[in-house]
Order: structure tokens, then sequence, then C-alpha cells
């Protein structure tokens, strides 16, 4: 076993017994190739990174209409498949077959109010004009779930908001966003080891 895998084994082990721990991430996005690569799909580019550094595999799982990646129950990774504006189907599906609560849920997901290389954990909150988190709200009856937004940039171009998040990073904003997604990792294991609480003091 090498150093990073005993690490994480630590971590795994060491998260606390109560009903509070996360144990499921969930990365928003749109499936398809198309896709890959917008400024929307930066939830799924995050857990993708935490699979790779992982050694995960994906598999896609049609009753929770996601791909999913796991190390046992302790920690799940998931994509929905359903498109960004019904992904609350694919979380509500995963909740209910792990037993999870809301706050046992952290959602990663792209967020225009914030400039590229910044990020900000969340207890919770409304949508704020998210469609993902707003498919979230409806299928679990509430805004009680942790959040990690990640940048993507206020929309400045012609074709509008949709154009924006359906968009590809510049050269520039792409050197930029792997420095974020660096950084995101670890916010990500920071909270999974520690508690929400610790990642929002240490990287917001």
């Amino acid at each position: 076993m090498s150093l990073l895998d005993r690490l994480f084994s630590q971590i795994e082990e060491e998260l606390p017994e109560d009903s509070s721990h996360i144990r499921l991430v969930v990365g928003l996005g749109n499936p398809g190739p198309e896709y890959e690569g917008t400024r929307h799909n930066i939830g799924f580019d995050l857990v993708d990174r935490i699979a790779d550094t992982r050694n995960l595999k994906w598999s896609r799982e049609r009753k929770f209409r996601a791909k999913t990646a796991s190390a046992g129950s302790s920690l799940i990774l998931a994509k929905p498949l359903t498109f960004m504006n019904l992904s609350g189907n694919a979380v509500a599906r995963l909740s209910k077959f792990y037993k999870l609560k809301p706050n046992q849920i952290l959602v990663v997901y792209d967020d225009v109010d914030l400039p590229i290389g910044k990020m900000r954990f969340r207890a919770s909150g409304s949508a704020g004009g998210h469609n993902g988190i707003k498919s979230m709200i409806e299928y679990l009856g509430t805004n009680e779930f942790p959040r990690l937004k990640l940048g993507i940039g206020a929309a400045g171009r012609p074709g509008g908001m949709v154009d924006h998040v359906l968009g590809k990073f510049s050269a520039e904003e792409a050197r930029e966003l792997e420095k974020v997604l660096a950084i995101a990792e670890d916010g990500v294991n920071c909270a999974l080891s520690a508690g929400l609480p610790a990642a929002m003091n240490q990287y917001n």
C-alpha cells in the first residue's frame, strides 16, 4: 500500500461516527462529450480529480441515474446523468439508498458570482439562480446541505448567461482553474476528515 493510500485509509478510519460527517460528494454538470470542459461542468471536473487521486473507478448506475465511484460506504463520489436541472433526482436516489441526511451530502458546482480562482464552502443557502441547486432543494426538501462553490466568473460576452456557462475556459483561465481545483481537492479532503466548519475556516 502506497503512502497516499495509507493516508486516505487513515482519513476514512478517523471519520467521526456521528451522523453529520460527509459521506457523499456530488459534482454537478451535464453528461456528454459536448459538455466536457465547459464552465457548467466544473463540479464534474473536481470529483473526477478526487476519484483519480484515490484510484477510484467510475461506474454507471441506472438505479441512481448517475455515475458513482466509491471507497466503500464511507465515501461515495457521484456525477448525476440527469442533466443539470434534474440533478436532485439522482441525489435523492443516492440519499435514500445510502440512508444519508442532507448534511452528509457535499455538492460541488459552478458560481458566476465568484471570479475564476475563488471558492467558497457553505453549510446551506438558496439556489441563487443555479438550476442544479434549485433541483437539489426541490428533491431533498431543504436547502440545509453543504456546498462548495467554484468561481467561473460573470457573463460578460454576447450570448448571455447560457453561452457563458456552456462555454469553455480560455487557455489563461484553464491555468488558473488547475490551481483552484488542486486547492479545492484539499478543501474537500479537509471537510471529509475534519468536518465542514474546519474546511470553511481554512479555505474560505
